[in-house]
């Protein structure tokens, strides 16, 4: 069997182009539920918000590093992990946590800042823990990526929709309410179906690899749960922030992982299959831990 960290995926420009047009859609979506209101009172009480960004961005990074040499897994995957920690929280994760009965405007207001956030502090994640990985260090070098169009990548993907739908939010609000939940159930319904399709051109390879990452990707995920939960706590955010911190922690926007992949690194096997594996694992411990939460606040 072919190598793990040799492999590239089938994946045409055409279809990269289609991913960066549908998840720009489905920002613009979320975009819709911001109002300028939202990131100023965010600014006169930033606790939750700022313990959100910690968790996001350095709490769960480091956890990622540590399991990785922990595990010592292969060069590809352990740098699917590290690109998967890197990303910003993903967009389901607000509907997550409304189901939870977490803070559902907390949420959306994580994945407006983790987005802006995220063109400089993706790649400066990407490129540090990546490199003090020796395996996966070789594979920085040898594709040389330029945190310049990754935060360009990111910038024109997610933080124009992310503008633009906040503009729209304030300058047409009866449009954006009349837009909002519609847009949102069909770009996430083309987003499903596009991963769905991607991964059916793929099949024989997932079905061949699966195994490497399964497992793996579902200790990931839980401890970005668990890193969540526990910076919130520490915190000491109230139940309602934290269960908007610890699910924004653990639904990452695996959409922008995989552009950046077949982006930057030619769909490198290894990291795919872990950022495809996380897209459709989040979302199924994200809805299983929504469930739990909603339960034990309705039996308070």
């Amino acid at each position: 069997m072919t190598d793990l960290d040799d492999i590239m995926l089938n994946f045409s420009p055409a279809s990269l182009t289609l991913l960066n047009a549908i998840l720009a859609i489905v920002m613009f979506s979320v975009a819709l539920d911001l109002k300028g209101d939202d990131f100023k009172r965010l600014m006169r009480t930033p606790k939750p918000v700022v313990t959100g960004l910690i968790s996001q961005f350095v709490v769960l990074p480091v956890l990622t590093f540590l399991l990785v040499l922990v595990v010592q897994p292969r060069a590809s995957i352990a740098l699917g992990l590290i690109l998967v920690a890197a990303c910003p929280g993903g967009n389901i994760s607000n509907f997550i946590s409304h189901r939870a009965g977490g803070n559902a405007a907390l949420s959306v207001s994580m994945t407006g800042f983790a987005t802006v956030g995220a063109i400089l502090l993706t790649p400066l994640n990407i490129a540090f823990w990546g490199n003090l990985y020796e395996p996966s260090r070789a594979i920085l070098q040898a594709t040389a990526i330029d945190p310049w169009q990754i935060a360009l990548t990111v910038t024109l993907m997610l933080i124009l929709p992310l503008i633009l739908g906040v503009l729209l939010n304030r300058n047409k609000p009866a449009l954006a309410d009349r837009i909002r939940r519609p847009l949102q159930n069909l770009s996430m319904l083309i987003f499903v179906a596009f991963i769905v399709l991607a991964l059916a051109a793929n099949w024989g390879f997932f079905l061949g690899y699966a195994h490497y990452v399964a497992l793996l990707v579902v200790l990931h995920n839980a401890l970005a749960l668990a890193g969540g939960y526990g910076t919130a706590t520490l915190a000491g955010l109230s139940p309602f922030d934290r269960r908007a911190v610890t699910i924004e922690t653990g639904i990452q926007n695996s959409g922008l992982g995989l552009v950046l992949i077949f982006g930057f690194f030619g769909g490198l096997g290894g990291m795919a299959v872990v950022a495809a594996f996380w897209g459709i694992w989040h979302a199924i411990s994200g809805l299983v831990l929504a469930k739990v939460m909603s339960r034990s606040e309705a039996a308070r």
